[in-house]
């Protein structure tokens, strides 16, 4: 999809997601208070140190927002989705460098947003390559080069499906091979060129003179419209731009940053919540299960990267998230077939509004992890 949160990246800044939901929330001293609406994103200050940075988005407007901090290059360092009308969201974004930056809020969740440049001063910093902290990265890291890995695996047998013209093979392979994919899919979206939405854009999504391509154009093509003439051009495509990420996250200045790691467990919940539950997702293969229970996976993941850290600091949340975790899973076992799971269509609104209910409640304990593991 078009989102583009972002907790892992291959340059010094590193970034990072969602911490806290909640009503109300006063902003404590240091803090960035952002206060948008329909019209408007006022950044106050629009200034800080190197170092740990706290956003505190409140939104004012009628509509859902999204809030995003960019590094040099559009390149996303920061991003929080799903801010409903009258919420206030926290966000801790790594800087390490200074500089000129930008903000943006996204009323409506569309666009290039509401942008102000926010600058960055002080003395550049380097991470701490010590301890449960380095740990924690280099647990991560093996654990994205692993998904990587079995993502090319599997996309070669959903392509070469394709090219040969076998459409039922390459229905049964699609959300396997986006299983990886989705586990993982805010790495692909810390690279730049625009390359989650090269992989994953929604044709809901689609903007004036974008090119199409990715898992959801094969998406339409397999169940909806039949094989076009570039079908193979675009299944091709998506080996390539796989091969990318691949490159990308083997690259020897690739960095994971374990304070983004902790936000990006949120994160992935927040995609659930966006697209999933709504069966916005896949709207043309109703697989949107498989990408419910990748997400769930990826946060899972995630949290147990930086779990020695969170089980020091507050052993208590570790029970608590262990639970719900349990709890959701329970719940998404009601809906899985042999090695698979059943069409989304046939998951009824009330048993939609119970899995979300699930996830609120995981939701709700995750988010408390990044404040632990940066220290805050």
């Amino acid at each position: 999809m078009r989102s583009t949160t972002k907790w892992v990246t291959a340059a010094v800044v590193l970034p990072m997601a969602l911490v806290s939901c909640t009503s109300k929330s006063e902003s404590s001293a240091g803090d960035i208070t952002v206060t948008t609406n329909d019209s408007s994103c006022e950044v106050s200050p629009n200034s800080a140190t190197t170092g740990n940075t706290t956003f505190r988005i409140t939104n004012n407007g009628t509509k859902v927002t999204e809030f995003y901090v960019y590094g040099a290059g559009d390149r996303v360092i920061g991003e929080v989705e799903n801010i409903g009308p009258g919420l206030t969201r926290q966000l801790i974004v790594a800087v390490s460098d200074p500089g000129t930056y930008q903000t943006a809020c996204k009323p409506g969740m569309v666009g290039d947003g509401i942008r102000t440049d926010f600058v960055v001063t002080g003395e550049a910093q380097t991470r701490d390559d010590t301890g449960k902290l380095a740990e924690a990265s280099a647990g991560y890291q093996r654990y994205l080069v692993s998904q990587v890995t079995a993502l090319q695996e599997t996309a070669k047998v959903f392509v070469d499906a394709i090219k040969s013209g076998d459409v039922e093979v390459a229905k049964k392979q699609f959300p396997l091979t986006r299983t990886y994919y989705e586990r993982i899919e805010p790495v692909a979206e810390s690279f730049p060129n625009d390359l989650d939405p090269r992989l994953d854009l929604r044709e809901a999504d689609l903007a004036a003179g974008d090119a199409w391509t990715g898992f959801h154009r094969l998406e339409k093509d397999l169940w909806a419209q039949g094989l076009q003439p570039d079908t193979k051009q675009v299944a091709d495509q998506l080996l390539a731009d796989i091969a990318e990420l691949s490159a990308g996250v083997s690259a020897a200045d690739f960095t994971v940053d374990p304070i983004q790691v902790a936000g990006g467990a949120q994160t992935l919940l927040d995609e659930i919540a966006r697209t999933k539950i709504t069966g916005e997702e896949d709207t043309f293969s109703h697989t949107d299960l498989w990408d419910f229970q990748a997400n769930v996976d990826g946060s899972q993941a995630a949290i147990a990267s930086v779990r020695p850290i969170l089980d020091e600091r507050n052993k208590d949340l570790g029970v608590q998230i262990d639970r719900r975790f349990a709890e959701l899973d329970s719940e998404l076992a009601k809906y899985r077939v042999g090695d698979g799971q059943i069409s989304y269509d046939k998951v009824t609104e009330p048993q939609r509004v119970e899995l979300a209910r699930r996830i609120d409640a995981l939701s709700a304990v995750v988010s408390q992890v990044q404040g632990i593991v940066a220290g805050s």
